[in-house]
């Protein structure tokens, strides 16, 4: 049984889809495509298909059963996106990369082991002559130590059972020392308490006390001895032995009365009142009865029956038995003592019987004790463990006898405890076979059956069980199977099965003792162990990551490298193998130097070099190849120069375009821990034999490769770019700023121009405003290299020549620099393209759709020495039913300045160092704060956007703790403490709910496509005043709930029941919102659906829970447009997204359209625009999942193929005008080539692209006002807004619906400036947005205005 084989593979996504063949025209051959290579999710259209669904529209009943079944798999994508772990709340992730990573550890491993050094033996006998307060009975219990004190002289009696128990001690533990005193006097007990103390040191010392022959304990707390005669009984007080013996000790007192004793200690260490169980004084006590009660006098019994069953636990366990047993008439009680073989070989019947002995006793005691009292008893000192497992037979057996057995600390009754049966019934099996045993030694030995059925019920356990029933009983006898070679692989199966249901079971397993088991079995070479073990240390790994110091030290590393480079080994277990390696190497250099010595290097680079790209199975194993070298490479210079010899570099870039964003994550996170950051004075003599020239060329190789990742559309990837960034920055600071100060050399006008920055000088100590003019800030030398010019303050009396100190722009600061950096090394040269490219690659990063990556990209400018004034739009407190939001930068509370995102047209206010300034004005002033960015201080290390002075870094060993860290490491580890071999068990619950929707769907469709339409309603079913200043941009209604989204100019949004009439949520979509939302979608409307939000600058964000009032969290975020065209001041992006492929197509003015695979987060193709304007509408087929038309500015059309080569289709221009494209939509039903489009000069085109390049249809709407189009996804009907306060509403064939002018009020107000349009997509309800701030709905139904 393999658990490799019971991993669950990842959800697998399908998607079914219809596609035209786009054979237009018989002379567009060269423009037709087939299905690309290894496309399957958008198979070509047959032509049945084609010819059933030539019209969805006519009332045929054989037409429309024909239909049913394409209209169900084309209208109702099975499409699934953003719902990995990744997705889930990723925003909430610390802001600078601190993660929580794994686990803190448990309260398992032992504070300290100890063993019991010493052991005194006092025996009080006086054979022959009773004690006073003691009337026997006759006959009467004698037997000690197993010997009759009667069957020899007194003296030899005595020292024979001095020694018999002696041997027995031994057998628990020979390693100690053993002194035994026969009748002592108190002076003797005294210097055998001392000696014993003197040689045990810190170790515990057992004082074993037998008061068989003196009387009872007093009150007082006093033990009786003897007198050198031995006519007198001497006290010995508890409080003097305690003294004697101090601590950690264990007293074993067997005598009548003995609680006395334990109440003494219990009085002199006042244990009640502190409710102390000894923790100050580490003192145990067992005791033989309790204050009223004698021992045991019956013959059946020895008379020192509580030392027999601590001492010779299965032989009393056994005649204790046979006594009760049917089989005591056939069973001579004699042969108990010839049981053959040794308690420490478990083939032998003697010592399976202990080990099923030790294996019930453990279990008992593990289900009955605290976890910290189980640890303390049964797992820190041998001998400590063998006594209490035997004091629980002496409590049964003594019992039984109406003595009742006492110990410190106090244990739960646990006689009547229901293992005691299956030992029962295993002293059963033993004792039918014993005559046969002992009559033919050679008898072929037979194990007992309790270690199978023990497994058998922990495996019924496991199938039933969970975290909120009791935890298996059997865990403790799972750890002694795997003692046994025979059990050991079930065991280790179904020990595995239970690791998995998650950490608390892994707590539990570790608790009970289970580490020291498997860690030995490291050493072991069977080949069939190693996927489980593998996969046990997976699950303990990432519970407590404290254990990669033991597996270092046992030099376990090895044996999971050796895994790793196995081919028999599926990827998964390989990727566990990776992962315990990882940990193995996370902050340990003892770890890092084993594993580089045991060449994990060319292991990993191997099988990189092995796998084959895009492998789906290979992804989770490649993931951690990468986590592993980074983990090897981190902070380790000998590493890092072995890395790069072997071109490390070279094979983990093409994993950059992997699909999945966790590999590509890994990688860069690998690619970044190579960077040599420069911390620390002096170079190995590895990195003097490493050429510098291959340095330089390795390291431009490896940030290159980084740069290319940069605008990867998964969070995950680009904040480990941010973070290599960050490492890159440290060593290359001079150059970097020097690129900075080049790169804004065009923009110094713009930087006096826009928002004053504000300086804070070290001077007077407060802010001073300063007027500044720049001269060209740099020149190109003739080696290319880019020298700081002086930057010079004008004459203002406040200005002084200290202003520019430490400025990048500097001179003095850039020497300052290279001072600082120059007892690290020499600096390295790149070409200066590279520089300028990391410069601007960082101002991206601060400027990213995440608020997490643009903290992390702030962090990297300022490691550089750059500080941005950023500024934010005051919040309304309180804006009608809004969730109170605070800002998650620390920049909140600055005014907003827009300029400050507009880079490249370079109205972007920096502050250096010491910033340069503008001149006060008063309209900016109020609200502005100052931006403590020149004074470092030491309680601002952990923001974002706290400057870092140079000098200060220059001076600190503390470099280290500026850089922000990495986070995939630590998020990746928690994959391994979730559950691997289960699925999860919502999803039946998740099938139902998509099951209800689509089942409304499909009613709702059919509704639509076949229902007539007359008329609109002029009457709103619902009016609402969105209290948007600048009034609704756009809006989008809920397929399933009676919810409408609305959004505006400055990207708040809002959400609304139009039904209720209430307000659900409002938050905004981003903290410095540019230009407004150009389009609000669903992702996954049939699932639990997200809602994406497009600006206009190409940030494309995704939320979740949006309509939840202040529950609204950031899914992903990513910038869908990189760069735009010359000449152009805005992006004015627009984007259309489509279920049935997971792609997002985005375009604006830009030369491209950017096609991006939401479910890989990676841009998979830029389709060239194939125009000279801009692009200005977008819409891909809802059921056809490879087309898509673009409208532009001139008023053009193209179909792209996005499957092709050759992807554009088909141009034409329907409309005469040079107006732009304002809305372009393909036509309800399933034909793949019928468009509605419209533009801005008042006309909608209706256009067949199969047929004709021509239109067949011209409605002329509006004149020259036309500003929003809507065309409903099933019902054949469209809508068009005016701006001229106007909304008309037509059928596909041209007839005029409805105009609507006015809001149902008693005054007759008109409707505002139409700004946008949206039809429900499975009802005929349309939302108009107005430049007034209301949205209003609208239906056919003659329903009245709410």
């Amino acid at each position: 049984m393999a658990l490799g084989d019971l991993m669950v593979s990842r959800f697998s996504q399908s998607s079914v889809s219809l596609a035209s063949n786009h054979r237009y025209n018989e002379d567009d051959d060269d423009c037709v495509s087939s299905s690309a290579p290894g496309d399957s999710s958008v198979p070509s259209r047959t032509k049945d298909s084609e010819a059933t669904t030539s019209s969805i529209y006519g009332n045929g009943t054989e037409e429309r059963d024909a239909t049913a079944t394409a209209t169900s798999m084309a209208y109702l994508p099975q499409t699934i996106v953003l719902r990995e772990v990744r997705h889930n709340a990723s925003e909430v992730s610390a802001p600078l990369g601190t993660s929580d990573g794994i686990a803190l550890a448990p309260k398992w491993r032992l504070k300290e082991r100890m063993k019991t050094g010493c052991v005194a033996l006092v025996l009080c006998l006086n054979i022959t002559v009773d004690p006073p307060d003691v009337i026997k009975i006759s006959p009467c219990a004698r037997i000690e130590a197993w010997i009759d004190p009667f069957s020899m002289a007194p003296p030899k009696a005595l020292e024979a059972i001095g020694k018999n128990l002696s041997t027995q001690y031994e057998r628990w533990q020979p390693r100690a020392r053993y002194k035994v005193q026969l009748d002592p006097t108190l002076d003797e007990v005294r210097k055998l308490c001392l000696t014993c103390r003197k040689y045990a040191k810190t170790e515990r010392v057992l004082f074993h006390y037998n008061g068989h022959g003196v009387p009872k304990p007093t009150a007082n707390g006093e033990i009786w001895v003897f007198n050198k005669h031995y006519t007198q009984y001497i006290p010995l007080p508890i409080s003097e032995l305690d003294s004697w013996l101090k601590t950690p000790s264990i007293y074993v007192f067997d005598c009548s009365a003995a609680r006395m004793i334990l109440n003494a200690f219990a009085e002199l260490h006042d244990w009640g009142s502190s409710g102390s169980s000894g923790s100050s004084r580490d003192c145990i006590l067992l005791a033989a009865c309790d204050v009223h009660e004698t021992l045991p006098q019956s013959v059946e019994f020895p008379a020192d029956v509580f030392t027999a069953c601590l001492t010779t636990p299965i032989k009393m366990a056994l005649k204790w038995f046979c006594r009760r047993s049917l089989l005591k008439e056939i069973i001579d009680e004699s042969l108990i003592d010839m049981i053959p073989g040794r308690q420490n070989d478990r083939k032998t019947l003697l010592g399976e019987l202990n080990w099923i002995f030790t294996a019930v006793t453990d279990t008992i005691a593990w289900n009955v004790l605290p976890h910290e009292l189980f640890q303390r008893l049964f797992r820190q000192d041998l001998l400590v463990a063998s006594l209490f497992r035997n004091f629980l037979l002496a409590e049964r057996i003594m019992r039984s006898a109406n003595c009742n057995p006492i110990s410190h600390p106090m244990l739960p009754p646990t006689h009547q405890h229901h293992m005691w049966d299956a030992w029962d019934m295993a002293a059963e099996i033993c004792l039918s076979r014993l005559p046969q045993l002992v009559r033919d030694p050679n008898t072929e030995f037979e194990p007992s059956p309790f270690f199978t059925d023990q497994l058998t019920a922990f495996e019924v356990w496991l199938d039933h069980g969970s975290e909120l029933k009791k935890p298996p009983e059997q865990l403790p006898i799972v750890l002694q199977v795997l003692l046994s070679q025979c059990h050991r692989y079930r065991a280790l199966v179904l020990l595995g099965r239970f690791l998995d249901m998650g950490s608390w079971a892994v707590d539990q397993a570790l608790s009970v003792g289970i580490f020291p088991y498997v860690l030995k079995l490291l050493q072991t070479t069977t080949n069939e162990l190693r996927q489980i073990l593998v996969f046990i240390w997976t699950k303990i790994l990432a519970l407590d990551k404290s254990c990669q110091i033991d597996l270092v030290k046992d030099g376990g590393h090895t044996y999971f490298i050796r895994f790793l480079d196995s081919l028999d080994a599926i990827p998964d277990q390989r990727a566990m193998a990776a992962f315990v390696l990882s940990v193995i190497l996370d902050g340990l250099r003892r770890g890092q130097e084993a594993c580089l010595e045991a060449n994990l290097i060319g292991v990993c680079l191997g099988h990189l070099e092995l796998s084959r790209p895009n492998d789906s199975q290979q992804e989770k194993f490649l993931q951690w190849l990468c986590l592993c070298l980074g983990k090897l490479w981190e902070d380790f210079t000998e590493a890092q120069i072995m890395g790069r010899e072997a071109n490390a570099f070279k094979k983990l870039a093409p994993l950059l375009s992997e699909p999945q964003p966790e590999v590509r994550a890994a990688a860069v996170f690998a690619l970044g821990t190579l960077l040599d950051i420069g911390f620390g004075s002096s170079k190995s003599s590895l990195e003097d034999e490493f050429d510098d020239d291959e340095k330089i060329r390795a390291e431009e190789a490896i940030i290159k490769n980084l740069l290319d990742v940069v605008s990867d559309g998964s969070p995950l990837v680009r904040s480990e770019v941010a973070v290599a960034l960050a490492r890159f920055a440290f060593g290359h600071k001079k150059h970097l700023k020097l690129a900075a100060a080049s790169y804004w050399k065009p923009q110094s006008s713009s930087l006096l121009t826009s928002l004053p920055s504000i300086a804070k000088l070290h001077e007077a100590g407060n802010a001073t405003i300063v007027s500044l003019h720049m001269s060209p800030l740099t020149r190109a030398s003739t080696e290319s290299q880019p020298v700081a010019r002086e930057a010079r303050i004008s004459s203002s009396p406040l200005s002084s020549s200290g202003l520019m100190h430490g400025s990048p722009l500097s001179d003095d600061g850039i020497m300052h620099d290279s001072v600082s950096n120059g007892a690290v090394h020499q600096q390295r040269l790149f070409d200066n393209a590279v520089y300028s490219q990391c410069v601007r690659s960082m101002f991206a990063l601060a400027k990213d759709p995440s608020p997490r990556i643009a903290s992390l990209g702030r962090r990297v400018l300022s490691i550089i020495g750059i500080e941005q004034v950023v500024a934010k739009p005051s919040k309304t407190i309180g804006r009608l039913g809004e969730a109170a939001t605070t800002s998650n930068t620390p920049l909140a509370g600055l005014s907003r300045s827009s300029s400050w995102f507009d880079m490249h047209a370079g109205n972007m206010p920096l502050s250096f160092r010491t910033p340069p300034v503008s001149p006060p004005r008063t309209n900016y002033l109020p609200g502005l704060r100052r931006v403590c960015s020149l004074e470092f201080r030491p309680h601002l290390t952990g923001s974002p956007d706290s400057g870092l002075a140079d000098s200060f870094l220059g001076a600190s060993g503390s470099e280290r703790s500026f850089l922000p860290l990495s986070t995939i490491y630590n998020w990746s580890c928690g994959h391994f403490s979730k559950p691997l071999l289960s699925e999860a068990d919502d999803s039946q619950e998740i099938d139902t709910k998509r099951e209800e929707k689509e089942k409304f769907a499909l009613e709702h469709i059919a509704k639509c496509q076949h229902s007539s339409i007359s008329k609109l309603n002029n009457n709103p079913i619902a009016n609402w005043d969105t209290r948007f200043e600048t009034g609704t941009k756009t809006a989008l209604l809920h397929p399933f709930t009676p919810i409408v989204v609305a959004a505006d100019e400055n990207e708040r949004i809002r959400v609304w029941n139009y039904e209720e009439g209430t307000l659900l949520n409002g938050f905004d979509n981003h903290d410095f919102p540019d230009k407004g939302i150009s389009k609000l979608c669903l992702v996954n409307e049939l699932d639990d659906s997200l809602l994406l939000v497009a600006s206009c600058d190409g940030s494309v964000r995704i939320w979740k829970n949006y309509a939840t009032k202040g529950k609204q969290k950031l899914v992903t975020g990513f910038s869908s447009i990189q760069g735009h065209k010359p000449g152009a001041r805005d992006l004015n992006a627009v984007v259309d997204w489509q279920q049935q492929s997971g792609c997002l197509y985005a375009s604006g003015e830009v030369s491209t359209v950017s096609l991006w695979d939401l479910d890989k987060e990676q841009l998979v193709r830029s389709i060239p625009s194939e125009s000279e304007c801009g692009v200005t509408a977008l819409s891909a087929s809802q059921v056809h999942g490879s087309q898509l038309v673009a409208g532009f500015a001139d008023g053009s059309l193209r179909l792209y193929d996005v499957r092709s080569p050759e992807p554009l289709v088909l141009a034409t221009r329907p409309h005469q005008k040079v107006e732009r494209v304002v809305g372009l939509s393909f036509q309800p039903g399933l034909d793949p080539s019928k468009v509605v489009s419209a533009s801005q000069a008042g006309d909608i085109q209706f256009l067949d692209l199969r047929t004709s390049r021509d239109t067949y249809l011209t409605i002329d709407a509006h004149r020259g006002s036309l500003t929003a189009l809507a065309v409903h996804r099933h019902a054949p009907i469209i809508a068009s807004g005016s701006a001229k306060q106007l909304i008309k509403v037509f059928s596909l064939e041209g007839e005029q619906l409805g105009r609507i002018l006015y809001y149902p009020s008693f005054m007759g107000q008109k409707i505002g400036s139409v700004s946008c349009l949206a039809f429900h997509p499975y009802q005929v309800l349309l939302a108009a947005g107005a430049v007034d701030s209301l949205v209003s709905v609208y239906t056919h139904d003659n329903s009245p205005a709410r």
